[in-house]
């Protein structure tokens, strides 16, 4: 006789091909942005890649969930009832996702990349030159520095630290002011010979909405613009050709002799400069070792600030 335990049972194994086994975190992440941005190409630039991608990860997902998520319309992508509905379900997921990422930077080394936002004038004239020193202290950590003049949104992920001109209302972020950046009128020494009702100024555009310009529109009064830009290092080239005069961040000029500041009857508004972060990656020691870096080199240059 034979026992049964010479032949052991076959052990079958089944796949069930449902959504769930196939549903891809990128395809919903593209179709969050889709959503956001109402266009194809809108999204393309925010997520860096060529519009037919886009379109090839919505696609994907709507044959995942067989649900039309997008009316396909010559203004723009719009979302299906269905779409809208279940755009809400994606952002719970995509505050999840992005949960379990910090929750795995907080188990990292000193190695890894860290994105680091801030506005753009301040990454290029200030940061950027000062990172050497960065590099030589934590070769292993990789920085991403992003120049940005919104405020990046640090609960999705967009960056890791962000320097920003205000506080942060969010109370899922921590925020350390560093210091506070300081505006003076500047222009070539030539000025200083003239009258002030000769002067002429370097403005920001229209469409500017910081407090430094409606501050600079009540000195000017009555005398004129030469010209106007949107571009701050324009402004500071122009004032340098001695064009008119221009409000500009101390720090931006604090080391150049070309420009020296120009009496102005008030001071204008200085703005306070923070470090924020996710309060769950502030214990990721490359994010920690990032922004202990940021805060001692920033302060250590109060003066030029």
């Amino acid at each position: 006789m034979i026992s049964s335990k010479e032949f052991p049972k076959k052990r079958h194994s089944v796949c069930i091909n449902t959504p769930m086994n196939t549903l891809q975190w990128d395809d919903v992440r593209y179709f969050l942005t889709l959503s956001r941005e109402g266009s194809l190409s809108a999204s393309a630039r925010v997520l860096k890649v060529e519009h037919s991608t886009v379109a090839r990860h919505v696609g994907n997902l709507e044959k995942t969930l067989r649900v039309k998520l997008f009316d396909r319309l010559a203004r723009g992508w719009v979302l299906t009832t269905e779409g809208a509905e279940l755009s809400k379900q994606a952002e719970q997921l995509e505050v999840e996702m992005h949960s379990l990422w910090r929750a795995a930077l907080a188990n990292t080394t000193l190695s890894g990349k860290v994105r680091v936002s801030a506005p753009p004038i301040l990454m290029s004239d200030f940061l950027v030159p000062r990172l050497p020193a960065f590099q030589e202290k934590y070769p292993d950590i990789e920085l991403e520095v992003i120049g940005e003049a919104r405020g990046v949104d640090l609960t999705r992920g967009e960056a890791d630290i962000a320097l920003r001109m205000g506080e942060p209302v969010s109370p899922l972020l921590v925020a350390r002011m560093l210091c506070n950046v300081s505006y003076s009128v500047y222009g070539i020494p030539a000025w200083l010979e003239r009258p002030e009702s000769e002067r002429s100024f370097i403005g920001l555009d229209q469409e500017s909405p910081c407090r430094q310009k409606a501050w600079l529109e009540s000195q000017v009064d009555q005398r004129r613009y030469a010209l106007r830009t949107n571009d701050i290092r324009a402004m500071c080239h122009a004032a340098m050709s001695g064009i008119g005069l221009a409000l500009l961040p101390r720090f931006m000029v604090a080391e150049d002799t070309r420009l020296v500041a120009i009496p102005m009857p008030e001071t204008p508004p200085p703005c306070p400069l923070y470090l924020v972060m996710h309060s769950d990656v502030r214990r990721a020691p490359r994010i920690r070792a990032t922004a202990d870096f940021l805060i001692d080199l920033i302060q250590s240059q109060a003066h030029n600030f």
